[in-house]
C-alpha cells in the first residue's frame, strides 16, 4: 500500500512554462473617471504574449503591479492562448506528425464534397475541383 501512495504523489514536471519574461508589456495611462491621479499614472498595463499573440488588458485598479498581474491572468485564460498552449503541448509531447497524417488523411479529396452556386443559385456539386488543383 505504501508503494501505491507513493506513485500518486509523484510530482508532476511541466513540460513548458509560461513567464512574465515570455510577454511585452506595455503601459499607458488608464481611460475614464477616476481624476487627476489616474490621468497623470501609468497604472493601465497590456501583455501581450508574442508566440501566440494573445493579449490581456487591465486598468481597473490605481496600482499597476495589481493591473500587471491581472493583465497577466486575462492573457492565460484568453481562448487564443489556450488554443496555442494545447498546440505546443502536442508538439513537445510528440503528437504533432500524428496529428498532422490524420488530418492530410480525412483531406483526401475522396472525404470532402465541394458545392458552389449555380447560375440558377441553386447549390451543385463542383466535381472539377480535383482538376483545378492539380492546374496549381
Amino acid at each position: 500500500m505504501g508503494k501505491e501512495t507513493n506513485k500518486t504523489n509523484k510530482e508532476r514536471k511541466p513540460l513548458f512554462s509560461i513567464t512574465a519574461k515570455d510577454c511585452r508589456w506595455d503601459y499607458y495611462r488608464a481611460s475614464g473617471p477616476g481624476g487627476q491621479k489616474k490621468n497623470k499614472t501609468s497604472s493601465a498595463v497590456r501583455c501581450t504574449h508574442e508566440i501566440s499573440g494573445a493579449v490581456g488588458k487591465a486598468e481597473e485598479h490605481r496600482s499597476q503591479s495589481q493591473n500587471k498581474k491581472l493583465a497577466f491572468r486575462r492573457m492565460a485564460d484568453s481562448d487564443k492562448f489556450r488554443k496555442w498552449v494545447k498546440v505546443e503541448m502536442s508538439r513537445r509531447m510528440g503528437k504533432e506528425a500524428e496529428i498532422k497524417n490524420l488530418l492530410e488523411k480525412e483531406m483526401r479529396p475522396i472525404n470532402l464534397k465541394l458545392e458552389t452556386k449555380g447560375d440558377d443559385k441553386k447549390w451543385i456539386e463542383w466535381e472539377d475541383w480535383e482538376k483545378s488543383e492539380e492546374l496549381e
